[in-house]
């Protein structure tokens, strides 16, 4: 098999310091974080950013800051989250690529998020798909259910995302899809040939199925969105730590983890210098 592809996922929208204080929150925090992962073998970094009480936020200049401070640690790519927070309005969330990341999030539908609702009207979606193309931000589609599937795929009909397609398959998610083998197995059997996809897993299940996903020949994230535990009844002290956790089990498979050039050649992202 190819090599795989580690995304680790600093911060997230949810937790806080008060459920792990080894959360990075600040531009700071997030860009030092940032370059431990990968250090550890993560080649992306996914970003959610956060205002000064933490909480989520689509802020533009926080957001270009904390974009600025990571390439500045680092090479990994960084991928921005546009979903930002069930709280934050969807236009508000959208701009945010106008950070001009690597990579960003692109969240293709409307859902039921455990208590709470992800607003992403097709017409916005439809918009922020094609801006991020102005930009040349490559967009990963975001597939929590299975139906997402075919609403990705009619935006790529629509020539709204360019080919090579990345796919995030998220399970785990109270209001999408449980985080079970026979749901990866149905999604990934759907993907159109050339795809790019990588299994992630929110809480208890974040090891199992990733591991799963890596067996399949996917690339697969971790970091202190999906998990904070690195093992039961342990927290991880930091976004490296589970990123080396998953860069062993890759390697126990006989998975390197792909390098950032690699990543850049796989979904044709355009080469920039890197520090």
């Amino acid at each position: 098999m190819s090599s795989a592809v580690i995304t680790c996922a600093l911060t997230g929208p949810i937790a806080t310091k008060t459920d792990n204080p080894n959360l990075p929150v600040s531009p700071e925090e997030i860009a030092a974080s940032a370059r431990g992962a990968y250090e550890a073998g993560a080649a992306v970094v996914h970003v959610h950013v956060r205002d000064e009480q933490g909480r989520p936020t689509a802020d533009l200049e926080i957001a270009k800051r904390t974009v600025a401070l990571i390439e500045e640690s680092c090479a990994a790519l960084v991928q921005l989250s546009t979903g930002v927070g069930l709280t934050v309005p969807f236009e508000e969330r959208a701009r945010l690529v106008e950070a001009r990341p690597r990579m960003a999030s692109l969240n293709p539908c409307s859902m039921s998020f455990a208590n709470g609702e992800f607003r992403n009207p097709p017409d916005g979606v439809r918009r922020l798909a094609a801006r991020m193309q102005e930009l040349g931000v490559k967009p990963e589609l975001e597939i929590y259910d299975t139906g997402h599937l075919e609403v990705s795929l009619q935006l790529v009909e629509e020539g709204l995302v360019d080919e090579p397609l990345a796919f995030s398959i998220v399970m785990g998610v109270r209001g999408g899809m449980p985080a079970t083998p026979t749901a990866l197995v149905e999604l990934v059997n759907r993907l159109p040939p050339g795809a790019v996809w990588q299994a992630i897993a929110i809480g208890r299940t974040n090891l199992a199925m990733t591991a799963i996903g890596l067996a399949m020949g996917g690339n697969a994230r971790t970091g202190m969105e999906d998990t904070l535990l690195l093992r039961r009844g342990v927290q991880a002290q930091s976004n490296g730590e589970l990123v080396a956790r998953l860069a062993g089990v890759a390697r126990s498979l006989e998975r390197e983890p792909a390098t950032v050039a690699e990543v850049e050649e796989r979904l044709a992202l355009p080469s920039r210098a890197r520090p």
